[in-house]
């Protein structure tokens, strides 16, 4: 099962006790999966659709909870792509239809349909952690940890796209909003963002595995940036060392180490004695000890003898 599956599970099991609450996260659910249908009698009736069986049990008994409404609840299975089970919540037509629509914030004072998230439902913190989690329930996913960080939810509505983004802005959520063919996604992408999204709906269990990996992803990563460090830095060493062997035996070769300064022929003999040191370490065996600095400048010196003898050469 996937991070998102697992976190919706949670989700879906999240009871709010406020009425208020319960009638937002009824109104997301609806407003990002359900449809209105009009029959050839004028009736009305509601559909909401979710590939998630725990979202859609949870629908069912948010709709029995708030209305008192017994619904019907069908099964289908994709023929194409991913097989899945696909859950339709169905509220028949009844009188209080357009009672229940008006709660729902589904129309706006015309009779029209709602673009955006209904102002009426949202007027406290707890209302829009609610709504937020169902609008996550109905269109949201997230990435496992171990991978890239990303949490969206995706809308074919652009107003009602900018209407979530507006409302996780109110949380100091920094949510961006970009196009995808005929979808309009709302998107975190920096782990910060998406843990404290979690912990605004509520999903404790997967925010506490969502940091656990993220902790243990950034560490594998600040080893491996060490690991690497420390392999450039020693093979810079070990370059170094080389050229600076050749130079000392070109040296010792044509001129002699004889004819150079005593202080560079004490540092050369001590490099071909440690071949493997860094400058630090050669610099503790020079009488007096040199630093690093003073040894590289040694060190330059004689490469400077040793390019004046290439260069003589025919």
């Amino acid at each position: 099962m996937s991070f998102s599956a697992v976190t919706k599970n949670e989700l879906a099991r999240i009871v709010d006790q406020r009425s208020c609450c319960r009638l937002a996260e009824l109104a997301a659910l609806i407003k990002m999966g359900g449809s209105i249908q009009i029959s050839s009698g004028r009736q009305v009736s509601l559909n909401i659709v979710n590939e998630n069986a725990a979202v859609a049990r949870k629908i069912f008994s948010l709709v029995k909870d708030v209305f008192g409404l017994q619904t019907q609840v069908l099964v289908q299975r994709k023929t194409r792509l991913r097989k899945n089970n696909v859950y339709q919540v169905r509220i028949p037509p009844q009188k209080r239809m357009k009672e229940i629509l008006d709660c729902l914030g589904m129309v706006d004072q015309t009779g029209h349909l709602g673009q955006a998230a209904p102002d009426d439902l949202l007027r406290s913190d707890c209302c829009r952690r609610a709504y937020l989690r169902g609008v996550f329930l109905g269109g949201g996913s997230v990435n496992t940890p171990e991978g890239t960080y990303h949490l969206e939810v995706v809308t074919t509505n652009e107003k009602f796209a900018l209407a979530i983004r507006k409302l996780m802005k109110k949380f100091h959520l920094a949510a961006g909003v970009s196009q995808r063919k005929n979808w309009h996604v709302v998107y975190l992408k920096e782990s910060e963002q998406i843990i404290s999204f979690l912990n605004i709906l509520g999903a404790h269990s997967a925010l506490l595995n969502f940091e656990n990996a993220r902790i243990y992803k950034d560490m594998r990563n600040q080893v491996n940036r060490l690991v690497n460090c420390e392999t450039s830095n020693l093979n810079k060493t070990v370059n170094a060392a080389v050229r600076q062997i050749e130079n000392i035996k070109l040296i010792r070769d044509t001129l002699g180490l004889d004819q150079i300064p005593k202080q560079l022929r004490e540092i050369a003999e001590i490099r071909v004695k440690y071949p493997d040191a860094s400058l630090k370490e050669l610099g503790d065996f020079t009488e007096p000890r040199l630093g690093k600095s003073g040894v590289n400048h040694r060190m330059r010196r004689i490469e400077e003898i040793a390019e004046i003898i290439r260069s003589k050469k025919p």
